[in-house]
């Protein structure tokens, strides 16, 4: 009977090591997924506020690309908090 126990103690273990081994490794790729997705989320916004402020500039309203500037630098801001946080949080 203790012998019985023994076996089924070690299948536990065993399970349990291949349990934490496999967490290990969906943790690490979903950090990974993570990083990838916060770095295409970057040069996305990025682009879009370099393409909002270029079509402001075109406008030749000084107003325009004032109030666009202001709002481009408010996102980036707010954006650079945000994913900086995130990444911290990726670590």
């Amino acid at each position: 009977m203790a012998e019985a126990q023994k076996k089924t103690q070690a299948e536990f273990d065993d399970a349990v090591s291949r349990i934490r081994e496999l967490n290990e490794k969906l943790i690490s790729a979903a950090k990974q997924n993570g990083t990838t997705s916060l770095d295409v989320y970057e040069k996305t916004l990025s682009d879009m506020l370099q393409f909002s402020q270029r079509a402001a500039d075109s406008s030749q309203n000084d107003v325009i690309s004032a109030i666009t500037k202001a709002h481009t630098d408010y996102i980036s801001s707010i954006s650079q908090i945000f994913t900086g946080v995130t990444r911290d949080a990726l670590k």
